[in-house]
């Protein structure tokens, strides 16, 4: 019998020593056939990407320990090597020729300086005897089967000028170059909108099915995994807790924390309903703890008043995209390009469409972040769009936004409490600065983080506190209108639940009005009381999100729907 293409062995991998020692993989075991796509799936922590980075030995050296285990590599079948035992130099021979990966950021994975053809035929060179023309040739003939548009104006590109979907086809370009045995894939489209993902998914199984490699596929989102994957392994905390075959692992999961988190999916529960979180299904220690879904009570339900808090009017917003000589703009990006809607008092108005439709500048539109070219947003009987500078200022604090990454709209050189302070400062709340302080924490608590969070900086939380940061700081100021801007797309699906929840009751509490953007159709009708669609600039579909979910009037929200992971709506 050959060996299987992968093995790992009570692998067990830590970071530091002595009592300061951190256990990030701790004894497990499973196996990669050829052919086969293992998929592990876990939140963030679970040491998913610890354990792909052992084999390639990418982890830091000074800091990674491996006091146990063995990575069995065998490309033919024959005497497998152990990965951990291999000199530098033999690991540069394996790394991007019989063992590639794909990592979840494409734009820190590729060069900004290099053209995207120069770093794949680079890729190329190293591992193959080819001529500069030779590896230009095999390099045009895989971006043609990444499916790149204009595979030769791809060739010249940088990585700035091609959409994060497009530099992830480059990126599987460069690793499929070599032709490798076993394929990593880190989280590769975590990021990307929902028609994006659905057609890197099939480009990568149709790829492992015409080469018969192994795959390694790296996730936290079971509707994923349910399309692509033919086995599963489970983790949590470096420990592998459940491992099975896809079909078995939907049809009947074993392990508590695997009913957590196929239960937690938004798409799976209707409005006004607690999403379960795994603390629900699992605590540490007590393996036999579960609840039952159908104990949670509905969080919140809007009433309908029918006054409109804001209304738009043939918003337009249109970017240069060319200039003359004179520096004079003679072609645009019509980002916006004349929508009309009404946004109602009290409610949550989800806005969904593929990356590039004009979702986000829309909404950075309505707070005056970006300029209009021209239109008229009006609240209560003035044009916002009109306003004068001075006037701005009052603006800013009924209108709020929370932005996709919440690390980067936090300064690291000051701590949160100071950050969530600050706003109230500008805006003049509250008498002192021991009241605002006092307001600080109280506000903290009520987004399920501690007062003795007060005094640390951005880098010591995980991105679902820091996004509940963003979201204490929102609701500082008391606004009357939030904008979210993919507030969740990057959060594992655990985390993702637990802050819809928070959003849901902190709503309930404050009674804003929310515009909530995503491209993720799925977390936007569980979340949203309308939906509205957008195409190329334009409002594609507008209405009730059960409506627009189940019975879909555009062909284009059909195609979005459809291309929603593991979970295609009966009604499609």
């Amino acid at each position: 019998m050959p060996h299987p293409l992968l093995t790992i062995e009570n692998l067990v991998v830590d970071f530091g020593s002595g009592p300061g020692k951190t256990r990030a993989v701790d004894d497990i075991t499973f196996t990669v056939n050829r052919g086969e796509i293992v998929a592990i799936v876990g939140e963030s922590g679970s040491g998913k990407s610890v354990t792909s980075l052992s084999l390639l030995q990418l982890l830091p050296k000074k800091d990674a320990h491996f006091p146990s285990g063995k990575l069995l590599f065998s490309k033919d079948g024959l005497k497998p090597c152990d990965l951990l035992g291999l000199s530098g130099t033999a690991l540069r021979k394996i790394r991007g020729a019989d063992i590639s990966m794909i990592f979840q950021e494409p734009m820190t994975s590729l060069n900004p300086v290099f053209t995207c053809g120069d770093q794949v035929m680079e890729a190329i060179s190293v591992h193959q005897k080819f001529s500069r023309a030779q590896a230009r040739e095999r390099t045009l003939e895989l971006f043609r089967l990444v499916k790149l548009p204009e595979p030769e104006r791809m060739l010249r590109s940088f990585p700035h000028e091609l959409s994060g979907g497009q530099k992830q086809r480059v990126m599987i370009a460069m690793a499929i170059s070599a032709n490798p045995a076993l394929l990593i894939a880190d989280e590769p489209t975590t990021a990307l909108d929902a028609t994006v993902q659905k057609s890197i998914l099939e480009l990568l199984a149709n790829l492992q099915a015409q080469t018969n490699m192994g795959m390694i596929f790296i996730t936290h989102d079971f509707g994923v995994v349910q399309d692509i994957a033919h086995k599963v392994v489970v983790m949590y905390r470096g420990r592998i807790m459940e491992q099975n075959t896809t079909a078995e692992i939907f049809r009947n999961p074993v392990h508590p924390y695997t009913k957590a988190l196929l239960a937690c999916r938004p798409i799976l529960h209707s409005k006004g309903t607690l999403l379960p979180v795994v603390s629900d299904f699992w605590q540490p220690g007590q393996p036999d703890f579960q609840a039952k879904v159908n104990e949670h009570k509905a969080s919140i339900v809007q009433p309908d008043n029918g006054k409109a808090l804001l209304k738009i009017e043939a918003l337009r917003v249109w970017f240069p995209a060319q200039k003359n000589l004179l520096g004079k703009a003679t072609a645009f990006t019509r980002a916006v390009d004349g929508v009309d809607f009404a946004v109602m008092e009290g409610e949550t108005l989800g806005i969904v469409g593929e990356s590039g439709c004009g979702k986000t500048t829309l909404g950075r539109a309505l707070l005056r972040l970006v300029p209009a070219t021209s239109g008229r947003v009006w609240h209560n009987t003035h044009d916002i769009l009109a306003l004068p500078k001075k006037d701005v200022q009052a603006l800013r604090k009924e209108f709020q936004i929370i932005f996709q990454d919440p690390y980067a709209s936090l300064n690291p050189r000051i701590t949160i409490g100071e950050a969530i302070q600050e706003a109230m400062q500008v805006h003049n709340i509250g008498a002192s600065n021991k009241l605002r302080q006092e307001k600080v924490v109280e506000l903290l608590e009520k987004v399920n983080l501690q007062s003795d969070h007060y005094n640390r900086y951005p880098h010591a939380f995980s991105g679902g506190q820091r996004q509940r940061i963003g979201i204490a700081r929102a609701l500082a100021v008391d606004p009357g209108f939030i904008v979210f801007d993919e507030s969740v797309s990057a959060l594992d699906v655990s985390v993702q639940a637990q802050v819809l929840n928070l959003i849901n009751d902190l709503k309930r509490e404050f009674g804003f009005t929310a515009l909530f953007i995503s491209h993720d159709l799925g977390v936007v009708r569980y979340i949203s009381d309308r939906i509205l669609v957008m195409k190329s600039g334009l409002v594609e579909e507008i209405g009730a999100a059960e409506t627009v979910f189940n019975h879909p009037e555009s062909a284009y929200t059909r195609k979005l729907l459809n291309a929603i992971p593991g979970n295609r709506p009966h009604a499609l």
